[in-house]
């Protein structure tokens, strides 16, 4: 988890932390003014680059770059079915919090946001596809969801996805989670204290069995 969910849980937000502490970076002291923490979520069991703030200045700025988009984030997925061109999808994504899950709509309704998808093939898995996602919107399930929405939901997705599609990968490879991968990040011009990062790209790799899924494909 991102953060926690649960009193008793161990999220990213404690790894980090106890990181700095054990670094020497951050002081108990330091600690008790201001608590280093994830800038973006991500959705349980999706792998990847998570942006955070150890200092309160770099976390501002982090949070503003997130927040008017000059920041790009590109996640890689591999989703049931054969796409072989681009794609920039709308919609508007629902939120039923008693069910923890959400609904992609064609037209806007009371309680329901904008959201804007794009994404590109850049791959095959047999008759799958992977892509890279460009997140226009950043939503609660967005890239799961909305995908699902067009009948190409991420492969190994138990809440959005196909459930034979699902376990054929269980059982081939053991994927335990969606494919979702939070891939590259783009930094813009930053101010200080971040200035140094401006313009740098960050690439996460594939978690192992990710990696052999696409190695054994020749992808």
């Amino acid at each position: 988890l991102s953060q926690k969910a649960d009193a008793g849980d161990y999220s990213a937000n404690e790894r980090i932390i106890d990181y700095l502490l054990e670094s020497g970076a951050l002081t108990r002291a330091e600690l008790r003014t201001f608590r280093p923490s994830v800038c973006n979520r991500l959705d349980r069991n999706t792998s990847g680059i998570v942006v955070c703030g150890k200092s309160l200045p770099g976390l501002r700025v982090m949070s503003q770059v997130l927040r008017d988009r000059s920041l790009h984030k590109y996640y890689r997925c591999l989703v049931k079915g054969a796409l072989r061109e681009e794609q920039y999808l709308e919609g508007y994504l629902w939120k039923d919090p008693a069910a923890n899950r959400v609904r992609i709509l064609d037209k806007e309704r009371e309680g329901a946001q904008y959201i804007a998808t794009e994404y590109r093939p850049v791959g095959r898995v047999r008759e799958d596809t992977l892509l890279e996602v460009c997140l226009i919107t950043g939503r609660s399930h967005q890239i799961r969801a909305h995908l699902a929405s067009t009948g190409h939901p991420v492969v190994g997705d138990t809440k959005y996805g196909d459930p034979e599609v699902n376990d054929r990968y269980r059982k081939e490879y053991g994927l335990k989670s969606q494919f979702l991968h939070s891939f590259r990040l783009e930094l813009p011009e930053l101010p200080a204290p971040l200035e140094a990062l401006s313009g740098r790209v960050f690439e996460a790799e594939f978690p192992p069995v990710m990696r052999r899924i696409l190695d054994k494909k020749g992808t």
